[in-house]
C-alpha cells in the first residue's frame, strides 16, 4: 500500500459497476477524516475505489466494503489485491442486513442504499462511535433530502453538506473540450 490519496481512475480494475471518480473520492475522504487506526464501513462499495483509498489512510485499521452485486464484490477483491490493501474485507450482501455483526466504526461511508437509506442510516447510527463521521454521497435530490432530514433530526450530529460538480478537460484532436461528471452531494454527520 504505497499509493497516496487520489489514485487515478484508470488504475482501478473496472467492470459495469459504478465507480466513485478520483476528484469525488479525494473530497469524500477529506470530509471523512480517516485516521491510521480507524475502522471504516463502506456501504455500496461498487468497485472498491473508495474502500481502497480509505484502507490506505486507515493503514493500521480495517475497512469493511459492503456490496450487493456479485460483480462489484469480485472487483473489490481484485482491486484490494492489486493495491495490496490487505485491511479491506469485502462483504457480499445488501445493507442494512449485511451490517449485522460488524464492529463499531469510526467512519461509515454510504455510496449506495438500494432504496433503503432510512433503515441503513438507523443501523449506521448504532454502529458509529461517538466522535465518528457518517458520510453519505448522493446523486439524486431525493437521497440528499432524505439524508439531510434524518441526520438533522439527531441532536448528537453536526451536519454539513455540499454539492460538487467536476468538469475534466479532454483532448479532442488539437483542441480541448469540457467533459462534465455527474454532480454529487456529500452529506457529513459528525457524531
Amino acid at each position: 500500500m504505497t499509493q497516496g490519496l487520489g489514485i487515478p481512475d484508470s488504475q482501478f480494475i473496472r467492470g459495469n459497476i459504478p465507480m466513485t471518480k478520483q476528484e469525488i473520492r479525494i473530497l469524500t475522504l477529506a470530509k471523512a477524516n480517516i485516521g491510521a487506526n480507524d475502522t471504516v464501513i463502506d456501504i455500496g462499495a461498487g468497485t472498491g475505489s473508495l474502500s481502497i483509498e480509505a484502507a490506505l489512510l486507515a493503514k493500521h485499521g480495517k475497512v469493511f466494503a459492503i456490496e450487493r452485486e456479485g460483480e462489484g464484490f469480485d472487483l473489490i477483491k481484485a482491486n484490494a489485491a492489486k493495491f495490496k490493501a490487505e485491511n479491506v474485507e469485502p462483504i457480499l450482501g445488501a445493507a442494512p442486513e449485511a451490517l449485522a455483526g460488524l464492529p463499531a466504526a469510526d467512519v461509515i461511508l454510504i455510496g449506495g442504499s438500494g432504496g433503503k437509506l432510512p433503515d441503513i442510516l438507523a443501523c449506521a447510527d448504532k454502529l458509529l462511535k461517538p466522535g465518528g463521521r457518517l458520510v453519505v454521497t448522493a446523486v439524486t435530490v431525493e437521497t440528499l433530502s432524505t439524508a439531510l432530514h434524518i441526520m438533522r433530526e439527531k441532536k448528537e450530529y453536526n451536519v454539513d453538506a455540499c454539492s460538487v460538480q467536476v468538469t475534466r478537460i479532454q483532448s479532442v484532436g488539437t483542441s480541448n473540450m469540457f467533459k462534465a461528471l455527474n454532480p454529487i452531494y456529500i452529506i457529513v454527520g459528525s457524531k
